[in-house]
């Protein structure tokens, strides 16, 4: 068992969550926020090098004068990530 000290102004948001949420203990709610917070950590792992790519293209297209539209870019970012967390919770 593992024992965490969260600041207080923390604990109050946590069991604000949990009065309003679906969850039904405050373990609960903290195991759902880390297995999210796991599974973006490891999106951010497999697709960094694609991420810092693009920062690249975008920073040179800038620097051309070039500028790529943001909202398409991270439209196609977000996609790429909605895919690959429903590709995860499928297996």
């Amino acid at each position: 068992m593992m024992k965490i000290h969260l600041r207080p102004e923390l604990e109050e948001l946590i069991k604000q969550d949990v009065q309003r949420g679906p969850y039904q203990t405050v373990d609960e709610f903290v195991e759902h926020a880390v297995s999210l917070l796991h599974e973006q950590e490891t999106w951010l792992a497999e697709h960094g090098s694609e991420i810092r790519a693009k920062i690249e293209q975008g920073y040179a297209a800038a620097q051309r004068g070039e500028l790529i539209d943001s909202d398409n870019v991270r439209s196609k970012l977000d996609e790429k990530k909605r895919a690959w967390l429903a590709e995860k919770r499928q297996a």
